[in-house]
């Protein structure tokens, strides 16, 4: 199934899809009491605890007062009830404060304000610098003359890192007058919960550009509940709203909350309760056989000749109250209390925050470029002599090397006022490649769509980007194709783990001294990274470009479609070598690891490294 969003036109655009009102409630005012009763008893120890209340109501069989079970119960119950309702009504409220938050919208060329709830699908949303994103938009232009903006998605994925968006190419150069105006149809697949894949087609309207499609991928995209960094402003239009966006198709209902010690709890209530029962038939026909023989023989007992038809349960569920004993419904009140002291505690603990926001340094420590490792001797390729010579005497190689560190990536570079350059990337690894090829003379110094420049000791190199190779986790490699503007030379630029980059290079060539660099590396704890090169013919780059614009249309199976024309791209690599970057612990982890495993507590390291290099991270 496909969905047609129109952009900017909502009489085109009928409507069929939902608006934004987003709705995270568990109950309503009439379905509380039975739902939440039913939830409770849902759970066996509950169920256990109301069977013998039930029982003690019946005074034949029960010596102690009801009241006595009852009076806990329905505070457990009422306490229980209390709580849900309090945080459904967060949600609520938390869920209105989103409803009537106040954006701006473009609804026929005109700029107005509105709530979120009343965005439709179509519309051009405008952000500014520091907003949340209240639905799913596809970018279609910021503030930034590169055409990017920057999104922080802890809320969405957890990761503090600043992810870097771009518009489509058709959007490039638009200004904002021309963006209030703009028409076209984006063709994309129905909502679903995958945050990290956007399969879609662009096509604008003329003026604007032709109908050519324009494929769309997540990175042209900002998803809900993200927040717009570093950019003063970007706008969007709206694809998936409400509960439909990624986040509200992942967020479902919220579930009955039930720990690990609730589940442990319940499983020895029922073995205890199959053990009572097992004691109570023994001692309850034991005890009717005597009441039979014998008690009708004393007379101090007084049982009549004739007793009613259940008289036969009446031993048995006496024992049964005897033995509940056996299962105290004081546990159940001590859990409770004892779970929300618990948690307060940690509230009032100040020393589980950090204010540290930042995340570690990753820094280029080592190389290997033709053979030939740097750095081994003082620890850091860039203080090596030797490496410096080489820049110095422009050796072929070396440069190729550089050039691939600085182009291959995503990196933004921003001028300040000063004059400075900064780099903005949502990989840490990209950061640490780019500043140590800007620290050996290739300086990435900017970006203008598809064009970027570059200084290599004073000389301006400028290339343009025909297509970029997205890395992906099944491909565990990223490349690009570039054209030099200098010579018209269209080249092949790659990078990515050795056993995705060893397989592509050329047979011809002797990946021997790399490999053995590539494990040294690894076992000093280091994250490795290959990097490669090819030269392309025009007619070869023009009959690949085309299957892959084919490929990166495609709305169905298009990551596997991509990737199988890439391979037909990513072969006969010219082997450049390899960069080793520390990766270092933030502060604090090396002493939390070594107290979790005193206390007996099981975890587990996830690393995308080789598994040397885990290993020797592991260890520190």
């Amino acid at each position: 199934m496909k969905r047609y969003v129109y952009i900017n036109d909502s009489d085109t655009s009928p409507d069929l899809y939902r608006d934004n009102r987003i709705s995270n409630r568990k109950y309503t005012i009439i379905n509380f009491v039975p739902k939440n009763l039913y939830e409770q008893f849902s759970r066996f120890m509950n169920k256990y605890f109301l069977l013998i209340a039930c029982l003690q109501l019946w005074s034949l069989i029960t010596p102690v007062n009801p009241a006595s079970t009852w009076g806990p119960l329905i505070f457990i119950f009422a306490v229980s009830a209390t709580k849900e309702a309090w945080d459904d009504y967060n949600r609520y409220i938390s869920d209105k404060q989103a409803n009537e938050k106040n954006v701006w919208v473009v609804k026929k060329g005109i700029k107005t304000r509105i709530q979120a709830q009343d965005i439709r699908v179509g519309d051009i949303v405008w952000l500014r610098e520091n907003d949340e994103v209240p639905c799913d938009l596809v970018l279609l232009g910021t503030s930034e003359s590169q055409g990017v903006c920057f999104l922080e998605t802890a809320a969405l994925d957890g990761e503090t890192d600043l992810k870097t968006r771009v518009i489509p190419p058709p959007c490039a150069g638009l200004t904002p007058d021309l963006l209030h105006k703009i028409k076209g149809v984006i063709e994309c697949p129905c909502p679903d919960k995958d945050i990290r894949r956007f399969d879609a087609n662009l096509r604008l309207f003329p003026p604007f550009i032709d109908n050519d499609l324009c494929p769309l991928t997540i990175k042209n995209t900002l998803l809900q509940s993200c927040y717009l960094r570093n950019t003063e402003w970007a706008c969007g239009v709206a694809v998936y709203t409400g509960n439909e966006t990624k986040l509200g198709m992942t967020r479902g209902l919220p579930e009955p909350k039930l720990t690990a010690v609730d589940a442990m709890i319940d499983k020895l209530t029922g073995a205890i309760f199959l053990f009572q029962l097992v004691v109570v038939v023994i001692l309850g026909v034991a005890g009717n056989v005597w009441k039979s023989s014998e008690a009708r023989k004393k007379w101090y007992v007084q049982y009549p000749k004739e007793g009613p038809w259940y008289d036969f349960i009446v031993i048995p569920l006496r024992f049964e109250l005897l033995c509940s004993i056996m299962i105290p419904i004081s546990i159940k009140v001590s859990l409770d209390l004892v779970k929300s002291l618990y948690a307060k505690f940690i509230d009032w603990d100040l020393h589980m925050y950090d204010e540290k926001s930042d995340t570690p340094a990753h820094a280029a420590k080592r190389c290997c470029i033709n053979g030939v490792c740097y750095g081994n001797e003082s620890g850091d390729a860039l203080k090596d002599s030797d490496l410096a010579r080489a820049i110095a005497n422009k050796v072929p190689e070396v440069v190729k090397f550089l050039t691939v560190m600085a182009i291959c990536n995503t990196v933004v570079p921003i001028k300040s006022a000063s004059g400075s350059i900064s780099y903005k990337s949502q990989s840490q690894d990209e950061d640490a490649l780019v500043n140590a090829a800007s620290c050996l003379h290739m300086v990435l110094t900017s970006k203008t769509g598809n064009f970027l420049d570059m200084n290599f000791n004073g000389l301006v190199l400028r290339y343009e980007i025909l297509d970029t190779l997205e890395f992906t986790s099944d491909r565990k490699c990223m490349s690009v194709v570039v054209r030099d503007c200098q010579n018209g030379r269209i080249m092949l630029l790659s990078k990515g783990a050795d056993e995705a980059i060893f397989p592509c290079i050329s047979s011809e060539q002797q990946v021997r001294p790399v490999v053995e660099a590539v494990e040294h590396f690894a076992q000093l704890g280091l994250r490795t990274l290959c990097l490669a090169w090819r030269d392309l013919k025009e007619d070869e780059y023009r009959d690949w470009s085309i299957m892959y614009k084919e490929a990166s249309s495609s709305l169905i199976d298009r990551e596997w479609k991509v990737a199988e024309v890439c391979q037909q791209l990513e072969h006969n690599l010219e082997l450049l070598g390899a960069t080793a970057i520390e990766d270092r612990l933030q502060d604090g982890v090396p002493e939390t690891i070594e107290t979790l495993r005193k206390a007996g507590i099981n975890f587990w390291m996830l690393t995308g490294d080789k598994q040397n290099t885990a290993i020797q991270i592991a260890l520190l």
